[in-house]
C-alpha cells in the first residue's frame, strides 16, 4: 500500500519573513489527506547520519556548538527543533526507500536536502538524506546500481560530492547553470539549463539527454528530488515553467519508473514560489500525478 512520510509535525520558530517556505509542508500534507495514508517521518538516528557525514560537524548542530558561519551558512536559526525536523526529513526518506523497494514508489514529503556536504551545511541542508540512504541501498545489498535524478532547479552540490566516490551510483543533475550554487561541484552529469527555461525546452530535456543516461546506466533503484523551485515565479528558480509543465515533468519520470518497473523515491527538495498556494499546489501535484499513474 502506497503511502508518505512528513516532517510537518515538527515545526520551529523563524523571524519575521524569513525565507524559508516552512508553511509548505503542512500544505501539502494538508492538501493529500484522504488520498493516501501519511505518517509523521521518524528521525533519523544519529549513528546512520555519521555514516556520511563528520561525527564532530553532527556533533556541533547536535548540541548547537556551531559557529556563527555555520549558522549563517545553513540559512537557519539554530533549535532543538531545527535539528530534530531535519533528522525527521531524513528519516521520511529512509522509511520511503523500505517502501519503494516494497511497492515500487516510496513517498517523502520532505526530503532532498542535497546541499548538505560531508562536513558542512548549506542552503537550508543539513543532513543529506538522499546520500545516506544511498549509502545504506549499497552496503546492505539492497540496490546494486542507483541513479539520483536531481530536477530541483538547484545544483545537488552535496551530493555529488558525498557519491563522487562510488562507481555503482550516478548522480544526474538538470539545474540553472547560472543559480546557486555558483561553486558547482561535478555530477556524474550535469545538464546546466540557461534562465528563462520554458515548457518545451526542459521537457526535450528529459526526453533527450535524461532519458539516454537513465537506459545507459540502467539502475534498479532512483531517488527523484522532485524541486518545484522550477516553476515561474520562483524566488530563486529563474526559470519558467508552468504549473502544466511541472506536472508534465512529474508525469515523465514516473511513467519511466514505473514502466520500467524500477523502484523510485520521490523527495520534495525546494520550492520558494512567491505565491504560497502555488508552491503547495506544485509539490502537491508531484504526488497526485503519480498517484494517478501508479
Amino acid at each position: 500500500m502506497l503511502r508518505a512520510y512528513t516532517p510537518a509535525h515538527i515545526v520551529f520558530p523563524l523571524p519575521e519573513g524569513h525565507r524559508f517556505p516552512l508553511y509548505k509542508y503542512a500544505g501539502v500534507r494538508d492538501r493529500l489527506l484522504g488520498k493516501l495514508p501519511i505518517l509523521n517521518a521518524e528521525l533519523l538516528p544519529w549513528d546512520l547520519a555519521a555514516t556520511v557525514h563528520d561525527h564532530a560537524y553532527l556533533n556541533r548542530w547536535r548540541y548547537g556548538e556551531m559557529s556563527r558561519q555555520e549558522e549563517r551558512e545553513y540559512g537557519l536559526p539554530w533549535s532543538v527543533q531545527v535539528v530534530e525536523r531535519a533528522r525527521a526529513a531524513a528519516g521520511g526518506t529512509l522509511a520511503a526507500m523500505q517502501d519503494a523497494l516494497n511497492t515500487g514508489w516510496g513517498i517523502n514529503l520532505a526530503g532532498g536536502t542535497h546541499h548538505a556536504f560531508r562536513d558542512r551545511a548549506e542552503g537550508f541542508c543539513l543532513l543529506n538524506d538522499v546520500a545516506i540512504c544511498t549509502h545504506l541501498a549499497l552496503k546492505e545489498g539492497l540496490a546494486k546500481r542507483i541513479l539520483v535524478l536531481d530536477l530541483d532547479v538547484h545544483q545537488g552540490n552535496g551530493t555529488a560530492s558525498l557519491l563522487s566516490s562510488f562507481s555503482e551510483v550516478f548522480t544526474l543533475s538538470v539545474h540553472g547553470e547560472r543559480n546557486y550554487p555558483f561553486r558547482k561541484e561535478k555530477s556524474s552529469l550535469d545538464i546546466g539549463l540557461p534562465d528563462g527555461v520554458t515548457d518545451v525546452h526542459y521537457l526535450n530535456v528529459l526526453e533527450t539527454q535524461v532519458k539516454a543516461a537513465l537506459e545507459s546506466f540502467r539502475p534498479d533503484l532512483i531517488f527523484y528530488l522532485a524541486g518545484v523551485d522550477v516553476l515561474f515565479n520562483d524566488r530563486f528558480g529563474r526559470f519558467a515553467l508552468t504549473l502544466e509543465g511541472v506536472g508534465a515533468r512529474d508525469a515523465w519520470v514516473f511513467r519511466w519508473c514505473f514502466g520500467h518497473g524500477i523502484p523510485v523515491v520521490s523527495t520534495m527538495a525546494g520550492g520558494y514560489n512567491r505565491d504560497p498556494e502555488m508552491t503547495v499546489q506544485a509539490a502537491a501535484q508531484t504526488i497526485e500525478v503519480g498517484l494517478f499513474l501508479k
